[in-house]
């Protein structure tokens, strides 16, 4: 197939513009992908138990940006569903984002009532207050409010996580950690939220239908990019890969993955639990739960955070921290004097997109090239 664009990554950075190129532009788009299913690490697939699971970890569709709804929506119908995520704590299951049911699940009646009491004084119903914030109140209340939640909620959750300290993250990870005045469970406050009724990997299959698109699979970039002949290159893998490290490998942090089956309807209260304090693992997500599918049997994930080191390691997260940021920084002028390449998504730009941020970028990446011609 000859093509004018190429595109490196069959998840949403290079599937829209492979869509939107074949669809709007009417030119022939060839992707190729190192592994052997389109979708990216939203890819999902039945076990051999017949339950509908996430390869890669959960995936819950949640926006405000209407555009990218939309645009998703052509491609699937959607469960309206709603994400509400537990934490196990000091015995207890509590609510997170931390909020008034929280502080009711973990601590004596009327200890709970006096911290709400100064909340809706000081801050009012329904904000959000930044953890830092909280912590520079001189309530001693309030500030032992803050300490509980950093250290019960956040601190030992990170540490897993990123295998980092907060303090050596960038402020604004520890600056998002709010505590919720409000009754509200939802994990997000978003305006459109849900999940593919049929899930992810058709919504891929829709999107990649286009007679003028070809996917290969099984495809390295790495082994055929000297065969490649194109117009424009879409690339979504990691930057430093394209650039052959010459400044050096950029940090992720990667996952295992813990899946077990269990004879019974449901294995737990919540479609996730986290385990900030306990446990080696970071959380538990139940399949079921995520997707309304009816079954006997239920299936679940664990997640372990772990240093990406190994050839085999999945690169998920780019890691928030200076000295990350500032070598990421060296390739991010490379790539701007490479003008026929289009550097795109959470590996080529080293930023932790959200689905619909990815969607909604590549939406407007797909317009300048429009414009482009």
């Amino acid at each position: 197939m000859d093509a004018e664009y190429v595109v490196v990554g069959a998840g949403f950075a290079g599937s829209v513009m492979a869509e939107r190129i074949a669809s709007v532009l009417n030119k022939k788009v060839l992707v190729i992908d190192k592994r052997g299913h389109i979708g990216g690490n939203c890819y999902d697939c039945p076990d051999e138990h017949g339950i509908l699971i996430h390869k890669y970890g959960p995936h819950i569709f949640h926006t405000v940006n209407e555009e990218a709804w939309n645009y998703v929506s052509n491609f699937t119908e959607w469960n309206l569903y709603q994400h509400e995520v537990l934490a196990f704590i000091d015995g207890h299951y509590a609510p997170v984002p931390f909020n008034l049911n929280s502080i009711r699940a973990l601590f004596p009646g009327s200890f709970a009532q006096k911290l709400e009491n100064k909340l809706l004084e000081k801050f009012g119903f329904n904000k959000k207050v930044p953890i830092l914030d909280l912590r520079k109140a001189d309530d001693a209340d309030l500030k032992f409010l803050a300490d509980y939640v950093y250290e019960k909620v956040f601190l030992h959750y990170t540490e897993k996580q990123w295998g980092m300290k907060p303090e050596d993250l960038s402020p604004e990870v520890t600056g998002r950690v709010p505590v919720f005045v409000s009754r509200d469970n939802r994990y997000f406050q978003d305006r459109f939220q849900g999940m593919p009724v049929k899930g992810y990997t058709p919504v891929f299959e829709k999107m990649l239908s286009n007679r003028n698109i070809r996917v290969d699979l099984n495809t390295d970039y790495r082994k055929v990019r000297g065969q490649l002949k194109y117009k424009k290159l879409i690339y979504t893998g990691p930057v430093d890969e394209f650039f052959e490290y010459k400044f050096g490998k950029l940090p992720y942090r990667s996952l295992d993955f813990g899946f077990e089956n269990h004879k019974k309807e449901f294995y737990q209260d919540a479609s996730v639990i986290n385990y900030p304090n306990d446990y080696g693992f970071t959380r538990i997500t139940e399949f079921k739960r995520l997707t309304w599918q009816k079954a006997d049997s239920t299936t679940i994930i664990k997640e372990f955070s772990k240093a990406c080191e190994k050839e085999t390691d999945i690169p998920y997260y780019p890691i928030p921290a200076d000295e990350p940021v500032k070598l990421y920084k060296k390739y991010e002028e490379e790539a701007k004097n490479n003008k026929n390449v289009i550097f795109l998504g959470r590996l080529a730009q080293y930023k932790y997109y959200n689905m619909d941020a990815i969607i909604a970028s590549s939406l407007a990446r797909f317009k300048e090239l429009k414009v482009e011609g």
